[in-house]
Formats: structure tokens, sequence, C-alpha cells
């Protein structure tokens, strides 16, 4: 584990070999601070660090509070302004400050309760938000009530500034059925971008890991395919074959799911034949309106790899502008 993501992971990780831990998340930021709201870094008791608060400034001064924590049983609220030479040392133009809240995995902080369900939420691929008051007085894990910040991935104080709220979504997951020249590009990309992508195609010589060596490739029909990956609201598809016998059932699948972009390769005239079959199936125009056909946002795009850019981007601004 090298980053903040799978920072509940590596600390039940320690916790069950037997070493103490303590949890550090970025939890306020102004400027150009380096590190997102929600960021976290994991402290065990003999002084390993994984993840990151800040990019390299002050993850050791983090380690020390962390392990007097571990000591003391108090859970910490730290600050520190990063230096603009500092900054500029670990790559940034401009300094920042952040706010990070230490906490010891113990009777006195997080439970071992919490942490091990956080991990079989986020296991589950199950969005779910820690609610943890600043003064260590209460922490809880809800499924409801943050609506607007599973949307937005956006972890963030509450207004009266007394309790930090840590959003944990799935991964971002992208299914890309049809392993055509546009799915080789596509895939990297997406990749780069945070996704996890899978890729559906029954025809082996299209589909293969040779040619998609940095994603999961499942050589089976494309609604068998999507049942068994499981397509949630965390879940983007793109189809990119042409061909109804693959793109139909794959579309049945997305649009009964909460898939939060569906996206389908083709020229205006294919996709409202493609409309009036899924009409034809039942689904009403309101459903099929989900459906970004032709794919990809219009940038004049040429080419394999441009039209992978433009599907990628309209990906983006359906996750982060919805």
């Amino acid at each position: 584990m090298q980053n903040s993501e799978n920072a509940p992971e590596k600390a039940l990780e320690w916790i069950e070999a037997g070493r103490a831990v303590a949890l550090a998340t970025v939890i306020e930021t102004w400027g150009s601070a380096p590190r997102r709201v929600g960021a976290q870094m994991v402290v065990s008791g003999n002084g390993e660090m994984e993840g990151s608060v800040s990019g390299g400034c002050v993850e050791g001064a983090v380690v020390v509070e962390a392990l007097e924590s571990l000591e003391d049983g108090v859970t910490k609220v730290l600050e520190y302004g990063v230096s603009d030479g500092d900054a500029f040392a670990v790559g940034l133009a401009c300094g920042g400050t952040i706010r990070v809240l230490v906490e010891p995995v113990d009777q006195n902080g997080m439970s071992e309760d919490i942490l091990r369900a956080l991990v079989a939420h986020r296991a589950a691929r199950e969005q779910v938000a820690y609610e943890v008051a600043l003064d260590g007085s209460q922490r809880r894990l809800v499924r409801d009530g943050h609506t607007a910040r599973f949307r937005m991935d956006k972890s963030g104080l509450t207004e009266d500034g007394a309790t930090f709220i840590g959003i944990h979504n799935p991964p971002l997951r992208l299914a890309v059925v049809g392993a055509v020249h546009i799915a080789q590009a596509l895939v990297p990309m997406a990749r780069i971008a945070g996704f996890d992508p899978v890729v559906v195609d029954p025809r082996e010589a299209f589909g293969s890991p040779a040619r998609f060596p940095d994603a999961k490739v499942l050589n089976t029909w494309p609604d068998a395919a999507l049942e068994q990956v499981g397509v949630d609201a965390r879940t983007a598809l793109v189809l990119l074959t042409h061909d109804p016998k693959l793109d139909d059932p794959a579309l049945h699948i997305a649009l009964r799911s909460e898939a939060f972009y569906i996206g389908a390769l083709g020229s205006t005239r294919t996709h409202g034949k493609r409309l009036e079959r899924l009409a034809a199936a039942g689904f009403a125009p309101e459903e099929t309106a989900r459906i970004k056909g032709p794919v990809g946002l219009d940038i004049g795009a040429a080419g394999p790899a441009e039209i992978a850019v433009s599907v990628l981007a309209q990906i983006i601004e359906s996750l982060r502008k919805s």
C-alpha cells in the first residue's frame, strides 16, 4: 500500500499483527495545500508510516504527534503552515495550511470495531461516512444523511466546525464493453485518472491480456460479465462495439443500475436505432435519456486516442458536475 486511500486497510492489518496504530486525517486546508481533505496516513507504535497528509512536508511532525497520541490516548487536532520553501521542495508552486486530526485506534479513540466495520463497508463497495467530533466525544459510521457529500466525494467539517465527516466511497470503476482500439487508449487514461478498469469482450482475439495488460479482462457476454462485476453508483459504463448483440444486453443491465455514466459509441443514426430497440424492450424515454450517444464531448476528436480523451472528459464531467 503506497497511498492514503488504503489507510484503513493498512491500519487494520497492523492491528491484527499486534501493533498499536493511529490514523492521521486531513480535515481542513487553505491555500495550495498538497493533499486534499480526507487524505490519510497511518502510523504504527514503532514509528512506521504509510500514506500521506502533506506530500512530505510535515509527515515527520505528524508521526511524533501520533506516537504521543498512542501513549496518552488523546485525540489531537494539529495545524501546520507549509512555507513556500518547503512547498517548493516537494514540487509545489506555493505554500498552504492544513489541519490534521490524529486518532489512536483504541478504546479512547477510534474503536477497533468501527475500524473493522469501515474496512468491511469498503470491501463490499458500500459508501459510508465516518463522523467524528473533534473533541473525541463521539464517533460513528453512517450510510445515510450525506447525499451531496457522497455524490461529490467530498469529506469536510460540519458548518459549526465541531465534527469531521470522512466520506468513504467505493473506488471508481470503468467497465468497457468492446476491446477495440479506442478502448486500448481509454483504459490507461482512465487508470491514471483513478478508475479501476474492466474490459468485457467475448471475442478473445480482441479481449486479450496482451492488448490490455493493465485491466481485468472478461471474455464473456456483456450481461453476464456486468452481473458478475456489479454496476453501482461509482461505475461508468462505455459501449464501443457498434454491435447490438453485445451493446444491448449491457444497456439492459446499465439502465436498471445506478451507474453514474452510460455512454455508447455510434453516429446519431445508430443511436436512434438503439433507442428504438430499447423502447421495444420496454425502456421509457426518461430511462434511455441517461445514455450519452454519440459518446464523448464534442471536441472534434479524430482517431482512437482523441476519442478516448473526449469520452474520459465526459465521464469526469458527469461525475463532478452532476
